[in-house]
Parts: structure tokens; sequence; C-alpha cells
């Protein structure tokens, strides 16, 4: 069988034509917050010295991986959704399936290493400057960046060489693996089980480390004797318990909602779309803009107070 097409169409929301405006301008204004939101922190981080510890390290690369997803996907969502371009070349399409793939499952190798930095914080925390140090911090990174370009490739690769000479029309607002691949004209049964294990790989490893992880700190934390010592080890994970359990429930949820045969194209678009609109967005609210040290910061490079409520102060970092 031969190679027909050429290019892709993105439909957008087949069952949702009639409102795209609305939708537009809903995903602009989040374009708009979630692009502003993690810019932000990318600029305080960087200038502020007091924010030059190993929690902010990694909280800068989990705003850059959510900047990295957002203008991955929204821009020519936009553009299919004002019906300005709905189509997209076969090497653009794969590009930008492998480019969302590889920065998620560098944000879940990244979560999963605050984990670990969250473990020796509140477990070991005599040692925790000698352990997680400027050099660790880059092996940790550039193990989660090499995890998140390495696994997906392969699965990608083999998929760009599947002959597509049925339809065009990628029934999803993106190019999304299995939206893709459903439209090769051959058998795709081995092509979507190895796409599987390397999904479990790249999504259940790191949350399988991260609940060990919290065993070991809750089981930790509960040898402490004095109530406040132990309010205070919480404290210094609840950012960060928040965070993954916005990113695993989220998963589940997609899991589910994917497996429910009766759910509308639209419904699957926006359960599967979950972790990739949501996420970016709330990600800088949970984690650093309701920080007192990012707050300050915003302060001393704004002359302005970023308005978040100041009675529920989450601690991040060794504060």
């Amino acid at each position: 069988t031969g190679r027909w097409s050429t290019h892709f169409e993105l439909v957008g929301f087949p069952g949702l034509l009639d409102y795209r405006m609305f939708l537009f301008f809903g995903f602009l204004i989040l374009l708009l917050i979630t692009v502003t939101a993690n810019l932000l922190i990318l600029f305080l981080v960087s200038l502020d010295h007091q924010l030059h510890t190993p929690m902010y390290f990694f909280l800068w690369n989990l705003s850059l991986l959510d900047l990295l997803m957002t203008t991955a996907i929204l821009p020519k969502l936009l553009a299919v959704l004002s019906g300005y371009d709905s189509t997209i070349t076969m090497t653009a399409c794969f590009g930008q399936m492998y480019f969302i793939i590889s920065v998620g499952t560098t944000e879940n190798c990244l979560v999963a290493a605050m984990a670990y930095d969250r473990y020796i914080a509140v477990v070991k925390p005599l040692h925790y400057n000698v352990i997680i140090n400027v050099k660790m911090c880059f092996i940790i990174l550039a193990t989660s960046w090499i995890l998140g370009l390495v696994i997906p490739a392969t699965s990608i690769i083999l998929a760009s060489n599947l002959p597509y000479c049925a339809s065009n029309k990628i029934m999803h607002c993106f190019c999304d693996y299995p939206a893709v691949i459903s439209l090769a004209c051959t058998d795709i049964t081995d092509h979507a089980t190895g796409a599987f294990g390397l999904g479990l790989l790249g999504n259940y490893l790191p949350m399988l480390y991260v609940l060990w992880t919290y065993v070991r700190i809750v089981l930790s934390v509960l040898k402490v004797k004095t109530t406040g010592s132990r309010a205070k080890a919480f404290s210094m994970c609840s950012s960060h318990v928040t965070v993954v359990l916005l990113y695993y429930v989220s998963a589940s949820v997609v899991y589910a909602g994917l497996k429910m045969n009766s759910l509308s194209y639209d419904g699957r678009i926006f359960v599967g779309g979950l972790n990739y609109f949501l996420i970016p967005m709330v990600n800088p609210m949970i984690y650093s803009l309701r920080n007192k040290k990012m707050k300050e910061a915003a302060r001393k490079y704004f002359n302005f107070v970023i308005s978040f409520p100041t009675n529920r102060k989450t601690s991040v970092g060794n504060s």
C-alpha cells in the first residue's frame, strides 16, 4: 500500500464547530494566563538570588516544560479554531507528537526528582546541602531530559513510517498519538502495544517512585515527637503533594475516560487534553505564585503584590 497522505487536517472539536469562536477566545485566554504565569516564574527565579536553591531550580525547569507544552499545542489549536489553517504536514504533525510526549515524559521524571529532593529535605535535613548540590541538580535534570527525549523516540519513528492512505482527518485538536495512528491503513496492534508499554515506563515508574518516597517521608515524620516539627515537615511537601495528585489523578481520569466507549469525540478530546491544557496553567498557582519567597521577589522586581490569599501560604524549599 502506498502512502497517499502528505498532509493531515486537524478537525479540532467535531461536535462543537458552531462554537468555534467561543472556544477560540477561551483557549486564547488560557494561553495568555499560562504563558504569563510561567514566564513570571522563569523571570523571578533567574533574577532573585534568594531563589537560587535546588527546589526553585527544579521549579524553574517545571515552568519551562509547562511553557513548552503550551506553546506546542495552543497556537496551532487557535489557528484551527479561527479557520485560518487546519492543515498540518506529516513532518510537522509527528514533530508535534514527539515534542508533546517528550515534554510530558520529562515532566513526569522531574516531578519524581522533586520528590527525592523533598525526601532528603525532610528525612536527612542536615545532609541536604551536601547531597542536593549543584552537580546533583544538573545530573537529575540531565537524566530527566534524556529519558524524556529517548523514551518516545522509537514509537514516533515507527508511527511516522506507517502508510496513511485512509482519511487524513485527525479527530483531535492536536497530533495525538492514538488519533493519528488510527488513520493508518495497516494493522497497528503491535504499534499500539509497544506505545502502551513505553507509556507505562514513562508514567507509572515515576509515579511508583514518588509513592515509595512519600511512604518513607511519612514514616520518618511520624517518628518526630513534637507537633510543630511534624507540621513543618509536612508543609515542606504540601505543594509537591498537590502537584503530584494533580498529575496522577488527572492521568487516571484521562485513562478512565478514554476507556469509555460511550464518550463522544469532543468528550475524549477534553478528557485527553486535561494534562495538556489544565496542568501548565495550574502548576504556577499551586507551586510558586502563592509562595512567600516568590511574592517577595515579585514585590522587589515589579513593586506590586500578587493577589493570592496571604493567609494560606505554601512553604517551598527549606524555608
